[in-house]
């Protein structure tokens, strides 16, 4: 299983970008997705999880600017992001799980995209 993030890179505060976080492999639709995030000299934060049920969940320092959203059937998972601030950059990293078709349970990460935001 691979997940592969892209999306990410400069802007300026007040901006947007969106996120994508892709899934391959011999697999079925993920369960779950997560969007975290990591800044220099700081722990890895959740930012942002959706279910199978589409129901998302978000941390408090991005609810009403960041939106999770996922498309099963490109097993593929999104995160908009309006309304940037300087505070957000980081090296962001989607983490999914779910079932191969063979029957075996996997959890992942994918490698993370640098997201900056300045002016």
């Amino acid at each position: 299983v691979q997940l592969v993030e892209s999306g990410g890179g400069l802007v300026q505060p007040g901006g947007s970008l969106r996120l994508s976080c892709a899934a391959s492999g011999s697999i079925f639709s993920p369960r779950s997705w997560g969007w975290y995030r990591q800044a220099p000299g700081w722990e890895r934060e959740l930012v942002a999880t959706i279910t199978s049920g589409d129901i998302s969940t978000y941390a408090d320092s991005v609810k009403g600017r960041f939106t999770i959203s996922r498309d099963n059937a490109k097993n593929t998972v999104y995160l908009q992001m309006n309304s940037l601030k300087p505070e957000d950059t980081a090296v962001y990293y989607c983490n999914a799980d779910g079932v191969t078709t063979d029957g075996t349970e996997w959890r992942d990460w994918g490698q993370g995209t640098q997201v900056t935001v300045s002016s």
